[in-house]
């Protein structure tokens, strides 16, 4: 019997990237996709039928963890792996307490996600090794639920730069959006990253999130 699987992601690409992976294995079928959480309960309504979810964190509407959160209340028996960008600590504690059976990261191979669904549907919990490690030092320094409120000042301009980052924008089109050369973006970027302390992007808008900047 094939196993029946959705997949949550609100990146079509990237859909159609975990879906040719799937597809050199027989005994999985994807039954459905969908673009964030609010779309995967409405089509699990009329379709829970499901063995397993792969589910992305970062989604519009309802986020990959707010689901898990409420597919599990609702349909126990569906396992969900999260299969995500984020390996930070907070995402890997939260997903585990939603009630996530396992945790890769999107950059795994083909023949690594099979034997992560195959053991996920057995009873195990799939994790990329680097996960498996950070789970295990959570474990042994539980994380504390307190998220970081430091005292963060961004200026109304940096709040304005980081809201057109976190779309994915580039510096160019920030400029173009705000009106500012990109030179003036760079710069704002320079001291958004030193009042967060952090060294990307990525990192600086997974923060500003974490601490409601934007």
């Amino acid at each position: 019997m094939k196993t029946k699987i959705a997949i949550v992601d609100d990146n079509t690409f990237l859909i159609k990237a975990v879906e040719e992976k799937l597809s050199f294995f027989e005994n999985l079928s994807v039954k459905f996709t969908a673009m964030h959480g609010e779309d995967l309960l409405v089509q699990l309504e009329d379709n829970h039928n499901i063995d397993l979810i792969l589910m992305d964190i970062e989604m519009p509407v309802m986020n990959g963890i707010d689901a898990t959160e409420k597919v599990k209340q609702k349909y126990p028996h569906i396992k969900i792996i999260m299969l995500t960008v984020f390996d930070n600590d907070e995402n890997i504690f939260n997903a585990i307490k939603a009630g996530a059976d396992g945790y890769l990261l999107k950059e795994i191979n083909a023949g690594d996600l099979h034997s992560g669904i195959s053991e996920t549907l057995n009873g195990g919990a799939a994790m990329t090794p680097s996960i498996a490690l950070k789970t295990l030092k959570l474990l042994r320094n539980p994380f504390i639920e307190t998220k970081e409120k430091e005292e963060i000042k961004l200026t109304s301009r940096e709040v304005e730069v980081l809201e057109q980052l976190s779309k994915g924008l580039s510096y160019n089109a920030v400029a173009e959006n705000l009106i500012l050369s990109t030179g003036t973006i760079r710069k704002h970027i320079e001291h958004i990253y030193r009042k967060l302390q952090v060294h990307n992007k990525l990192e600086a808008v997974e923060k500003a999130k974490r601490n409601n900047i934007i």
